[in-house]
């Protein structure tokens, strides 16, 4: 691939003849990432508006790809790491996401987190301190105005907003925690993520020594309540439902909420795009 080879392809997208268009349009995307810079210029030299939402669909699509190729590997190697496939999932929306950015603003808050621990804490005035700093002192709080927002998926911005549903604030959680060795992991209750904090001390730490709402300010709760919840629900208290969420389900709970948001918004294709990326998640991913 040379410059002039894309230069050239890029001078044929005004092509009235729509097979010309699609061929150029094929040829531009197989050469991927790098074929952006080249597109991005035409797109800031030319008049056309045609032309111009030509190269801007090309530009989307090629990110896109790129988005769910990321997503597709991320799950083939055992969606180990929760933190990356927030990441991606931000890419989506935010292709020219500052991830860096990122990881130094979750850093920052580690940080402060971890200046208040002691190991003679006991769980509760652990999960106490975390609440402290994430609400009180950074200021996250659930976007009870605007609940269904899309952008209350998207880490990068919630991070920024301090606002986010309860998955999304779960998240941020989860990754604190694993970072500071709490024992706090995602808990897939229909209708409202949850946390819980595992009982280190049970053989197999499935067992919660309670829950965690993020949507409310980090508010406990015991396993009595859960099974109210779940049964005003009318859910069968499975125990399977209260073992702690991995981070491919956590994440596949998370295009559910963005198909859910895009399409009561009304964004049918984007709603489409994110049912496509669901399509690298194993059949057995939980439905809800």
């Amino acid at each position: 691939m040379t410059y002039s080879e894309l230069n050239a392809l890029c001078q044929l997208l005004d092509d009235p003849d729509s097979e010309v268009f699609t061929s150029v349009s094929d040829r531009l995307l197989s050469y991927g990432p790098q074929a952006i810079p080249v597109l991005e210029s035409h797109w800031e030299r030319s008049l056309d508006h045609i032309q111009q939402n030509r190269i801007e669909d090309i530009i989307h699509r090629i990110q896109f790809d790129g988005c769910r190729a990321a997503l597709k590997a991320w799950v083939d190697h055992g969606a180990e790491d929760l933190l990356d496939g927030a990441l991606i999932m931000a890419r989506y929306q935010y292709p020219d996401l500052d991830e860096d950015h990122v990881r130094q603003h979750l850093a920052r808050i580690r940080t402060d987190i971890w200046l208040d621990l002691n190991e003679g804490l006991t769980a509760l005035e652990t999960v106490r301190v975390m609440n402290h700093i994430l609400f009180d002192v950074h200021g996250f709080s659930g976007n009870t105005q605007n609940y269904i927002a899309p952008q209350n998926s998207f880490i990068n911005i919630v991070l920024e907003s301090h606002k986010g549903n309860p998955l999304s604030l779960g998240i941020i959680t989860v990754i604190l925690a694993q970072q500071l060795d709490i024992p706090i992991v995602g808990i897939n209750l229909p209708e409202h993520f949850s946390l819980g904090y595992r009982d280190i001390h049970q053989p197999d730490h499935t067992e919660m020594m309670f829950y965690i709402n993020p949507f409310n300010r980090g508010a406990v709760f015991g396993k009595q309540e859960v099974l109210r919840f779940l049964k005003k629900m009318n859910v069968e208290p499975d125990e399977r439902i209260l073992r702690p969420a991995t981070p491919l389900e956590m994440i596949y709970r998370m295009t559910n909420n963005l198909v859910l948001s895009y399409t009561r918004m009304g964004y049918t294709e984007k709603a489409d795009e994110v049912k496509a990326l669901q399509e690298v998640f194993p059949r057995s991913s939980p439905k809800k």
